[in-house]
């Protein structure tokens, strides 16, 4: 088996693991008497343990211990705390549980990255060109989760924790086996903030980096609202498409984003070239207003709205890909190989941890803003996260300064240091 064919499987691996639960935990909570604020306390945890679990391990594989092997580890401890909340009916305790599994798992997506790419290069792979077809296969192992769980039923009981901590062991194993990626080191004489990993904070003193995380923040709020209430979305218009393959199967109707997902990475590598990482992210930012404009007025209906649900999905691809991969992707050209697993950690925590955050307590407040009596006015939801997606169209490209060398593919480093 060559390099390409192993580093599939894990990125497979890595995102079934997700998938498994991610989607499909809120109903089944919903379905052992936990209340509304108990599920988003406890999804909640996703955000905390990106703000610092995330760059704390990126730390540790760039001074320490080969990064496979702290990716290896991290999914056993994973699958540990997904065993237990299979048996957990307690919200408090839940929460905790939950908070430790996030803790374990959620430094592992940029980790992953971080293997996938060191492999490639001490292999001679242009990592450009070569990975995005390789991450594509996460897409895909995380659609194949989500299928298995709706269509098994398994979405609405504790089993989806055991299919989830079942990948998981084979996944820390898995990771033992992988081409050693030891940490970078120094023979420097370096200062304690320095072996400590927190030099990959330097970054922020570099305007573009500093806009570029900025902006990376918001659009990872706009990621959180779309997985926090598109579900729900769905399943409100049970009342007036009981019969609807929409209302029934949400979970396949929401894996059409992800299938559309697993296109769009495929075209990143022509899109940096031609065009560069700033006009790559606005395009993120323009699909992100069309993905939830679409929403706001889309429906389940075969002769009305149903085709701006399935364009929402579709679009979806291009406004996570455009940020998530390509930003991944252009930390690590920006970065100094030093500190490249704790700079892919940062841009993980400003992502993952608070953009998370913001998007989670603000789309909140949105949600409850147009909620009277129980009843969700959707379409003025809707309207407004896209509005709020319009905003960062509007500023971006005010704000990041970025010259494009297509030769260079995301640019030269030396020119756009400022």
């Amino acid at each position: 088996m060559n390099v390409k064919q192993r580093l599939i499987i894990l990125s497979f691996l890595q995102f079934f693991i997700w998938g498994s639960w991610l989607i499909s935990t809120g109903g089944y909570l919903f379905s052992i008497g936990f209340k509304g604020i108990e599920i988003g306390s406890v999804y909640s945890t996703l955000g905390i343990a990106s703000l610092f679990m995330p760059a704390l391990l990126g730390i540790v594989a760039d001074r320490w211990v080969n990064a496979e092997k702290v990716l290896g580890i991290s999914h056993l401890v994973g699958a540990a705390c997904l065993l237990w909340a299979s048996t957990v009916k307690d919200p408090s305790l839940m929460f905790w549980v939950m908070l430790f599994n996030s803790m374990a798992y959620m430094p592992t997506i940029s980790m992953n990255n971080t293997v996938s790419y060191k492999i490639l290069e001490k292999s001679g792979f242009d990592i450009i060109k070569s990975f995005p077809p390789i991450r594509v296969w996460g897409t895909i192992g995380f659609i194949c989760a989500m299928w298995f769980s709706d269509l098994t039923g398994f979405s609405k009981s504790n089993i989806q924790f055991y299919v989830a901590a079942a990948a998981a062991i084979g996944m820390g194993i898995y990771c033992f086996s992988l081409p050693a990626c030891p940490p970078a080191g120094s023979t420097k004489k370096e200062s304690f903030l320095s072996t400590l990993g927190l030099d990959a904070f330097v970054l922020f003193k570099r305007k573009k980096m500093a806009v570029f995380f900025f902006f990376s923040m918001l659009l990872g709020a706009a990621l959180q609202i779309t997985n926090t209430f598109g579900g729900s979305f769905l399943g409100d218009f049970g009342s007036s498409f009981p019969d609807s393959f929409v209302v029934k199967h949400p979970l396949v109707m929401l894996s059409l984003s992800q299938i559309s997902e697993s296109l769009f990475i495929l075209t990143i590598p022509f899109f940096l070239r031609k065009f560069g990482i700033k006009i790559v992210m606005l395009f993120s930012m323009i699909a992100w207003v069309l993905r939830f404009g679409l929403f706001g007025i889309g429906d389940p209906n075969p002769q009305g709205g149903l085709i701006f649900l399935v364009l929402s999905m579709i679009v979806y691809g291009m406004a996570f890909d455009f940020f998530n991969i390509s930003g991944s992707l252009f930390v690590e050209k920006e970065t100094p190989s030093n500190i490249r697993a704790s700079a892919q950690g940062l841009f993980m925590m400003v992502t993952n941890g608070v953009g998370a955050i913001i998007g989670g307590l603000g789309s909140g407040w949105v949600v409850d803003n147009f909620t009277l009596n129980g009843v969700k006015d959707w379409s003025s939801i809707w309207f407004t996260f896209a509005a709020y997606a319009m905003v960062l169209v509007i500023f971006f490209p005010l704000m990041f300064k970025y010259r494009h060398f297509p030769e260079d593919g995301l640019g030269s480093i030396a020119a756009n240091k400022h």
